[in-house]
């Protein structure tokens, strides 16, 4: 069985359609065996991806091959995420919730009266 890349990447579930798998692929955002490369390239067994899915970055390893978007289970065992990629995803979401202590948001937005003040304030 052949798939391409793009297909592959929408049946695993990575992406919500193949229009975005397509573009994530052709922006350089999917590296397939440590290369960019062209949505129609054919995926093969124990191919390593490294793709970016919002602010993560994973590094996965193809385990089956699929050409139709099943449920979620059956999507989760086509491919394997190394194990360093966990760690670093893991360490990165907590490095941003530490971040948002340090950039509290206030409970409120300010009034007129209030933004004529800061604005006042950052000219000045």
């Amino acid at each position: 069985m052949s798939v391409r890349l793009d297909k592959w990447l929408w049946a695993a579930r990575f992406y919500k359609t193949r229009a975005i798998a397509r573009d994530m692929v052709q922006g350089g955002k999917v590296h397939y065996n440590g290369q960019r490369t062209k949505p129609s390239k054919i995926v093969e067994l124990d191919a390593v991806i490294k793709l970016a899915q919002g602010v993560d970055e994973k590094v996965i390893t193809v385990l089956k091959l699929l050409d139709k978007r099943l449920s979620a289970p059956i999507a989760q065992t086509l491919y394997q995420e190394s194990d360093a990629s966990i760690e670093k995803r893991e360490a990165n979401s907590i490095a941003r919730k530490n971040n948002s202590f340090f950039a509290p948001h206030p409970d409120r937005k300010p009034d007129k009266k209030q933004r004529r003040e800061l604005l006042k304030m950052k000219s000045s």
